[in-house]
Parts: structure tokens; sequence; C-alpha cells
């Protein structure tokens, strides 16, 4: 048997016993509304559902979890925007032709999203990272590396636009930044 017929195998019965193990629950928002269509609210989940830990809070939409390499876990009262996508797999590039294909680590690029944070649509996160709590990702950013909690991010690559006053420093700060100081961000 060739290496692709085996890994054709293997693949079939991994998406086998992954389709079988995920329970689809309606993770609708309370404010959703009986006209928006569920699929907006269903996660796709890639690779085995035990290694995604998603608190009962969060909303998370229709986001794709892609759990090859590592775990991800979404804390509470963190939120997404539609069509985001956590990547913890890879390929190991060094390697050529099936054997790419399948040439893919087990552990080791995890993603931890942060309590409270909003992570707006069509992002793209890609493992190892860690978004710290109460922080802001812009639409559209393509995320690489960890972000420092009450901080807001955008761009391809996520670049640090500003840091949001943590609530025991809102009395102290101002609530917009000075002119330049960052400019404004839009949500989705």
């Amino acid at each position: 048997m060739s290496l692709l017929e085996q890994v054709g195998g293997q693949a079939r019965r991994v998406a086998s016993a992954t389709l079988a193990r995920i329970k689809v629950r309606d993770r609708r928002p309370r404010t959703a509304r009986d006209t928006e269509d569920e699929a907006l609210f269903r996660p796709l989940i890639y690779g085995d559902p035990e290694r995604l830990h998603i608190h009962p809070t969060a909303v998370v939409n229709n986001a794709l979890f892609n759990l090859s390499s590592g775990e991800i876990t979404v804390a509470k009262h963190a939120f997404f925007g539609h069509n985001v996508s956590i990547l913890t797999g890879t390929h190991d590039f060094t390697k050529f032709g099936a054997e790419r294909q399948v040439a893919v680590p087990k552990t080791g690029r995890d993603v931890v999203i942060g309590e409270g944070v909003w992570v707006s649509s069509n992002v793209v996160v890609v493992a190892p990272c860690r978004i710290g709590a109460h922080s802001v990702v812009g639409v559209g950013s393509l995320v690489l590396g960890d972000i420092e909690p009450y901080t807001v991010v955008a761009g391809s690559p996520a670049r640090v636009l500003r840091s949001i006053p943590r609530p025991d420093e809102s009395a102290a700060a101002p609530a917009e930044p000075r002119p330049g100081a960052g400019g404004p961000v839009a949500g989705g």
C-alpha cells in the first residue's frame, strides 16, 4: 500500500471519528434574532473536538477551529465576529509530496483567547499565540504572535494601535486618544 493510500485511509477514519464526537449545539447568542440563519452561529471544527475549550459565555459564531497541532481555549465573555479562523495546524515545509501532507505536529501550537477579548470578523489567528484579556483584534487582521492584555491591534500582520485603559485607570486616563496617537479603529 502506498503512502498516499495509507494517508487517505487514515484521514477518512479520523474524520469519521471526529464527526461522530461532535455534538451540534445551538450556540446562538441571546441577542440573535429568530430570522438570522443558524449557520452563522455554528462553528466549524477540524480535528479532535476534545482539544477545543469554549467558555459557556463566549460567542464564537461561525468560526473555524483547526485543532491539528494544539489546543484552543476561548475564555469567558470573549466574542467573535463572523468568519474568524483559529489555526493550530501546520506542515513541515522541509518535506515534499505526500510526506508533507501528513507531516503535522500533534502538539505545541496552542491558542489562548483571554477573557473579554473581541475578535472582529474575518480575522485569522495563527498558533502558537495568546491574546490577552480584554484586547480587541480589528477586522481582517492576521495575528501571528502574542497580544498583550488591554491592547487594540489591527492589520496584516496585526500591530498594536493603542492600549485600552484598565477599569482602575479609567478615571485617570482620557476616554479617547489624542489626535495622531493611534487613530480610529473600525469594528466588525
